[in-house]
C-alpha cells in the first residue's frame, strides 16, 4: 500500500486508488449556515484528484465515505463540476461507501454504492471498528487524522495517516475539511496504549513526499 503525499493511498497489487472524506461542497453547505467559506473547495478538491487519478492511472477508485459534505450537497453540483466526477470515472470502475455526511449518493453521479466493501481480506468502510481484534483488518476514515511536531519554539501541523498491522486511517482529502490532532482520545480508542509505540506508523503529509515520524515526537495541538 503506498500512502501518497497527496493524501490518497494506492494499493498496487489491484490497480485500486483509496481516498477518503472529500467533504465536497462543505463551502456551499457552510454558507447555508451563515458560515462563509470561499465556494471553490469541490473545484480544488476534483481537481487534486484528478492530478492523482492521472498519476497513478488506477483500475479502480473507491472514495471511503463523506465523499459529500451533506446529504444534500450532491444535488447541489453544478454542470462542470458534474462534469468532473464523470471524467473522473470514465474508464474505470468508481466505488462510493457511504459516510455519516452522506448515507445515500445520487445514481446520477455513477459508479457503484455500498456501506462497505470487502477487499483482500480486508474491511473498506467510513467509521473506523471499535475493534479488529475478532475480525477483518480494515482501512478506514472519518478521523481526519493530523499530527503535531514541535521543537525549538516552531511546529509544523500536517494532515497524516495513521496505522497499525491491523487498520490505516487515512488522512481527510478535500480542501477544507479539518484535522483532528491523533493524541486525541478518539485514535487511543483505537489504537491504545500503542499508540506511542513502534507498533503504529504515522506519515505526514508533505510537500512531495510523505514523511515517516515516530509518535514519541508528536505534540497536542
Amino acid at each position: 500500500m503506498l500512502a501518497d503525499s497527496s493524501g490518497v493511498a494506492v494499493w498496487p497489487a489491484h490497480a485500486t486508488l483509496l481516498v477518503s472524506d472529500l467533504h465536497l461542497e462543505k463551502g456551499t453547505a457552510s454558507a447555508g449556515r451563515g458560515v462563509f467559506l470561499p465556494p471553490y473547495d469541490t473545484r480544488e478538491t476534483l481537481n487534486r484528484l484528478a492530478d492523482a487519478i492521472a498519476r497513478y492511472e488506477p483500475r479502480r477508485v473507491i472514495a471511503l465515505g463523506d465523499s459529500f459534505h451533506s446529504a444534500h450537497a450532491a444535488d447541489g453540483l453544478d454542470a462542470d463540476r458534474l462534469a468532473q466526477v464523470a471524467a473522473l470515472q470514465s474508464g474505470r470502475e468508481w466505488v462510493w461507501i457511504t459516510g455519516n455526511h452522506d448515507p445515500a449518493v445520487p445514481k446520477r453521479l455513477g459508479g457503484d454504492v455500498c456501506n462497505e466493501l470487502m477487499l483482500d481480506g480486508l474491511a473498506l468502510r467510513h467509521r473506523p471498528a471499535a475493534s479488529t481484534d475478532s475480525g477483518a483488518s480494515e482501512i478506514a476514515g472519518h478521523l481526519h487524522p493530523a499530527a503535531r511536531l514541535a521543537k525549538n519554539g516552531s511546529a509544523v501541523r500536517r494532515r497524516c495517516f495513521i496505522s497499525d498491522p491491523r487498520r490505516m486511517i487515512m488522512p481527510a482529502f478535500g480542501a477544507l475539511a479539518g484535522g483532528l490532532n491523533v493524541l486525541d482520545e478518539a485514535f487511543s480508542l483505537l489504537f491504545g496504549a500503542g499508540l506511542r509505540s513502534s507498533k503504529v506508523a504515522v506519515r505526514m503529509l508533505g510537500n512531495g513526499n510523505v514523511f515517516s515520524v515516530s509518535p514519541r515526537l508528536l505534540v497536542g495541538d
